[in-house]
């Protein structure tokens, strides 16, 4: 009778292992990380300028804050659409 962990290893070893990617597949995959890592940071500030808004009451200082907060959740979601475009552009200057 084998124990999970040894059942576990033997599911690993008889795993087949992953084929080299291309070039082109390894920058779809950093592309596809940047874009997801961009969203979520921009989508960070847009919640944060949201709640500084909410709880600003008023204070002309705390809401231009947030209108700043809004302003880099804006540029940071065009950096993620952008994101593609500018590793194809880098990808063709290095002639990949």
């Amino acid at each position: 009778m084998h124990s999970t962990l040894s059942v576990l290893s033997d599911l690993v070893a008889a795993a087949p292992s992953p084929a080299p990617k291309s070039i082109d597949e390894v920058i779809e995959n950093i592309t596809a990380w940047i874009m997801g890592i961009i969203a979520v940071v921009a989508t960070m500030f847009l919640v944060i300028g949201g709640l500084r808004y909410m709880a600003a009451g008023g204070d002309p200082a705390q809401v231009e804050q947030a209108k700043g907060n809004f302003k880099s959740a804006l540029i940071g979601y065009a950096l993620a659409v952008l994101a593609p475009v500018v590793l194809q552009v880098l990808q063709g200057i290095l002639g990949g």
